[in-house]
């Protein structure tokens, strides 16, 4: 009768180990099989698997319930290939085999390696330390080479992650890109107009799982796609979620940008995750199809900074939820429902009161204030379309060489002062050794120069900025007055347009208010540019002092 009850350990990792065919699951089976054919006195009783793990940590699932099956006495010996299927961290794997296996009286072998615990010239400990740690080495070498691999593919602009985010898949002829799934992108840009639209994150989610649409992780799921565990649906039955929406509306990947390296572990050994910072992940501009326009997720983001309050039961967003301040004391204006013989009347009011300190509190008709808001937008669209059109006539180049002429004399400036302050930083130490000067004054001098080559540099880079923004104004003024020509035909007031064109409202008093618009800035210089080329017309002189923006009308 066998006099121990054995379990043959196989494992293989994701990569390393994939490389060599003796390492297989079927080679080691096979190599582990006919050893104990070979040997009478062990039977194997069960096998462990752990295809896919890693050998530096030991919580892998089939040596765990290979460990249970050991301290309850249903196994007393552990058969593998070699030591580095056991494992490959030098410490843990010492542990094991000096202190845990002969405290519950297991015998191991590993066969390759000539281990036999049994035998005492087989399992002697320096032969077992020596293979150990080459096992640990070997590890941290494969380790090494592939965060150095992974990092090169990520500064190239590849992508290297296993499972891509909802509304993208692999490139079939390229796995290191992707590209658009169709039936999930269209659900993503589904998702971000009925935001644009005024929908909140959680009428968002009701209403895709009143259509029967799949969440994320049950799209992947049921179309065979890699997933990771958990992913944007973390609802426990894979149902849509606000938080799964939200995270769909605060990812830049649907505009093209790819960004990756945003976490790392400390090393091979702890796989505790270290969240990066935003400035340190990597970054690639353009390197896959967009599935939403960067304005509309521009805009989006603006959303999400504002009031976005619903009525208890509504599925929409107040019209100038977020945008109205209180031209008295700068608070939030609110949104009130009164009814009157059965008539409902909708104002917009200042909640801080006099008695909280409000002086002059303002409350307003929603119909008026709608209606005023239209027109004076209306008025500001036709402007930005006749400055855009304008500047199309003259020649921006040569209206902008005296400016791109000015920021280079400014540079040369700047270049000639930092070489100097170098040529006397560089001269203070001979003067300190031949006693011109004290070792207090070539200290003072030393921190005085390099301020001034600091303050120098950095000039230098703002003024560069500047130039590059001159050069390529043409390609910004393209895209800002986009943004209002969109709306040129618009002859009713929604949320988009007033979310998309507006950045606040200050209300005055009940026929006096502020509309400050997006890209007022922009609009201020093309106008500045027209006055200096001798092009801007009277219809628009009207508005140079009001610059930024600044409409007024009665409600």
């Amino acid at each position: 009768m066998p006099k121990y009850k054995a379990d043959e350990y196989l494992r293989v990792s994701y990569a390393a180990d994939r490389n060599e065919e003796s390492d297989s699951i079927g080679n080691q089976k096979k190599l582990i099989e006919d050893f104990v054919a070979a040997h009478p006195d062990i039977e194997i009783v069960s096998e462990g698997i752990d295809d896919g793990y890693s050998g530096v940590l030991f919580d892998r699932p089939a040596f765990q319930e290979m460990m249970n099956d050991i301290m309850a006495g249903k196994i007393n010996c552990v058969i593998v290939k070699d030591l580095s299927r056991l494992g490959r961290e030098y410490i843990e794997t010492g542990r094991y085999l000096r202190q845990i296996f002969p405290a519950y009286g297991v015998r191991f072998i590993s066969i390759n390696d000539n281990i036999d615990t049994a035998n005492e010239r087989n399992g002697d400990d320096l032969n077992i330390s020596m293979k150990n740690l080459l096992n640990d080495m070997y590890c941290h070498d494969i380790s090494v080479k592939t965060r150095s691999a992974l990092l090169s593919k990520r500064k190239n602009g590849d992508y290297v992650g296993a499972c891509p985010i909802y509304g993208y898949r692999k490139d079939p002829e390229n796995r290191n890109h992707l590209v658009i799934d169709e039936d999930a992108a269209r659900v993503v840009q589904d998702i971000y107009r009925r935001r644009i639209d005024g929908a909140s994150a959680q009428r968002i989610a009701d209403e895709l799982n009143q259509r029967g649409i799949p969440s994320p992780l049950a799209y992947k799921i049921s179309r065979g796609l890699p997933h990771p565990k958990g992913g944007f649906a973390d609802a426990p039955d894979s149902k849509w979620s606000a938080q799964t929406v939200i995270r769909i509306l605060q990812e830049e990947t649907y505009t093209g940008v790819l960004l990756q390296g945003k976490q790392e572990t400390h090393n091979h050994k702890i796989k505790d995750i270290i969240k990066k910072p935003p400035e340190e992940w990597i970054r690639t501009e353009n390197a896959h199809e967009p599935i939403i326009r960067k304005r509309d997720f521009d805009l989006v983001q603006k959303i999400a900074g504002l009031d976005t309050r619903t009525a208890p039961k509504g599925d929409k967003v107040y019209l100038f939820s977020g945008l109205l301040i209180c031209g008295c004391c700068g608070g939030r204006m609110t949104r009130k429902t009164n009814t009157v013989n059965g008539k409902k009347y909708i104002y917009y009011h200042c909640p801080t009161g006099k008695k909280k300190g409000c002086d002059h509190p303002v409350m307003l008709k929603e119909v008026d204030l709608s209606a005023c808001v239209l027109k004076s937008l209306q008025a500001h669209i036709r402007y930005v379309v006749s400055v855009d059109e304008l500047l199309d006539s003259i020649d921006e180049e040569e209206t902008n060489r005296e400016l791109i002429a000015g920021y280079k004399a400014q540079i040369a400036d700047n270049q000639a002062k930092a070489e100097q302050a170098r040529r006397f930083k560089s001269m203070l130490y001979e003067n300190m050794i031949n006693g011109l000067i004290t070792k207090e004054e070539y200290r003072y001098n030393k921190d005085l120069y390099t301020t001034q080559i600091d303050e120098a540099q950095a000039a230098i880079a703002l003024l560069r900025d500047e130039m590059d923004k001159a050069v390529n104004n043409i390609s910004d003024r393209l895209r800002w007055t986009q943004h209002f020509k969109e709306f040129s035909t618009m002859t009713e007031l929604d949320r988009r347009a007033v979310i998309a064109l507006i950045q606040s409202i200050h209300v005055v008093g009940k026929d006096d208010f502020e509309i400050t618009y997006r890209y007022h800035m922009e609009y201020e210089e093309a106008v500045d540019k027209l006055a200096r080329a001798g092009k801007l017309p009277p219809s628009l002189m009207p508005l140079i002092p009001a610059i930024p923006a600044a409409a007024k009308g009665a409600v």
